[in-house]
């Protein structure tokens, strides 16, 4: 299962509580479904949706990873969300807001699945490096990780973060992580620019809220024409062999390896690592 959740670059959210969304989120086509007892669920009905979960995986017959995400440690509803979990037919847990090693392996412990880890904290940041090393995946919580620290939700604001998530992820050997939402659910523009930002800084792919944002966002990740076009003039050069230039700038072997990983995503358009 660690290896399927490598290939995993377009989750779409499901609200817990909203059982009969599962097999419709699987049809829209996402690369696995998340199902949501945190964010998505009101406390008052978290309980009723943890209850609900085993009979809507009755009978859910599907190659598309699920995970569950499960309120986060501390939290009144934690303990319950881990037994529910060790129960269900899934393939990992999302841990909100992570912020310690221990904290992935204790989950990891107690129901013996991966976890993806989700930085949504400034603890959480300060701490990704070593997160990383017992997570089988990091997700970026943005929304969360920029109110906690007062700040906006601006693609400048958030750099150093994503940054720091990719860099920790790379040095882990994990596969390059997932960035943060979208909250514009109808706004295919702004999917796009998203998710080019989030190519452009090394991610692997990014967490969804709607179905509508599934088709813009792997065209998001597929590389331009353009790119693909230099890519392809970069490999026929360097196969001549010796000192070449394409565009006037010198091909040596980072160059070549920059175009093979743009022609890898052109024919792979969701990679897992960076």
């Amino acid at each position: 299962m660690i290896k399927l959740l490598d290939t995993i670059a377009l989750p779409l959210f499901v609200p817990a509580d909203r059982p009969e969304r599962i097999a419709k989120a699987i049809a829209a086509g996402p690369d696995a479904v998340f199902v949501d007892l945190e964010d998505a669920v009101t406390p008052d009905n978290k309980d009723a949706a943890r209850a609900g979960l085993a009979q809507a995986f009755a009978g859910l017959s599907t190659h598309v990873p699920i995970a569950l995400r499960i309120n986060a440690i501390g939290t009144p509803w934690h303990d319950a969300d881990l037994a529910t979990a060790a129960a269900l037919p899934i393939g990992a847990v999302v841990l909100p807001k992570a912020e310690s090693a221990d904290d992935i392996a204790t989950v990891a412990r107690r129901t013996s699945l991966p976890v993806i880890a989700l930085v949504e904290s400034a603890s959480g940041v300060a701490n990704v490096r070593a997160i990383a090393t017992a997570a089988s995946r990091i997700a970026f919580g943005s929304i969360d990780y920029a109110a906690d620290l007062a700040m906006a939700h601006t693609p400048r604001s958030l750099l150093s973060a994503r940054s720091e998530i990719v860099l920790a992820s790379r040095l882990a050997g994990l596969p390059a992580p997932l960035d943060g939402v979208t909250t514009a659910i109808g706004d295919e523009a702004a999917v796009l620019e998203d998710c080019a930002h989030a190519v452009e800084l090394g991610f692997g792919g990014k967490l969804l809220i709607h179905p509508a944002q599934i088709a813009p966002a792997r065209q998001g990740f597929l590389p331009r024409p353009a790119d693909i076009d230099w890519a392809n003039r970069v490999i026929d050069a360097a196969s001549q062999g010796g000192a070449v230039r394409v565009d006037g700038s010198m091909v040596d072997a980072p160059v070549v390896a920059r175009a093979r990983q743009i022609l890898s995503r052109a024919n792979a358009p969701l990679p897992s690592n960076g």
